[in-house]
């Protein structure tokens, strides 16, 4: 089954997030039919911060050690594109795809001096729409995962500005939509009943569970970086009770 059609099953893509080798082979190991890399997991490995911090050279040297070590449909979070104009984007999209990618996730904001902003909607699907067109001229076939930030930035009736943003982006050759920080089952139905597209959503603590998002049209579900925060939760938790005893002990009760 193609990546592409594993977004058409009546029971959503359960996509892990990893970050690098180690993570790539549990979620194999585990039986997950893909994953993803998560932008903001890797720029903390990194002792960067999410938003480009971290340069396109090395996400590909970690995309290239996950697609070696990992036979798994891998899908790259690729940010804004780490370039500004549609020609570079889709370069940038090429060597991924070089590297055995076959999905990208492309965000609809920016973030500069640390604050993140969302691109004009008709100023970002003209991109997309180019971005499109060089692949195509390029021949290369890889899922369009749109991340638009419309919730996560708590934008005024971020249900409307993205119902919106849905019709031009499937217009301009996305593959699928991407709205983090979207929980509320009524906004979710309204976008699934509207577009074709396939849906995505991702863990936040208000998220109903994955029969219900089933139901409501969802087709694909991520982690985003709330598993690598909860393993190095973890991490703490075990240093904490080694110091705590004096022995490692505890290292080894499981």
């Amino acid at each position: 089954m193609t990546f592409k059609e594993l977004h058409t099953q009546v029971q959503p893509l359960l996509l892990c997030n990893v970050w690098d080798v180690p993570s790539a082979q549990i979620a194999q190991e585990l039986g997950f039919a893909a994953i993803g890399t998560s932008s903001a997991a890797i720029a903390n490995v990194l002792g960067k911060q999410d938003g480009e911090e971290v340069c396109f050279a090395e996400l590909l040297n970690v995309v290239a050690a996950i697609a070696q070590h990992s036979s798994l449909p891998l899908s790259v979070d690729i940010e804004a594109g780490y370039a500004d104009s549609p020609q570079e984007v889709a370069n940038n999209i090429i060597k991924l795809a070089k590297l055995g990618v076959v999905g990208i996730n492309i965000e609809d904001s920016t973030v500069a001096n640390g604050q993140r902003t969302l691109v004009d909607a008709e100023k970002f699907a003209h991109k997309l729409s180019a971005i499109k067109a060089q692949l195509t001229q390029a021949q290369v076939d890889i899922f369009i995962n749109v991340r638009s930030d419309t919730y996560l930035l708590n934008v005024e009736k971020p249900l409307e500005a993205s119902l919106h943003r849905a019709a031009l982006y499937q217009q301009a050759g996305a593959d699928g939509l991407f709205y983090p920080c979207l929980h509320l089952a009524t906004d979710i139905q309204a976008i699934t009943s509207v577009t074709t597209l396939p849906i995505n959503v991702m863990c936040v603590p208000e998220l109903v569970d994955f029969d219900t998002l089933k139901n409501l049209g969802v087709k694909r579900i991520s982690m985003g970086n709330f598993v690598h925060q909860a393993m190095l939760s973890s991490f703490k938790a075990t240093l904490t009770a080694i110091t705590a005893s004096g022995a490692f002990t505890t290292l080894f009760d499981n």
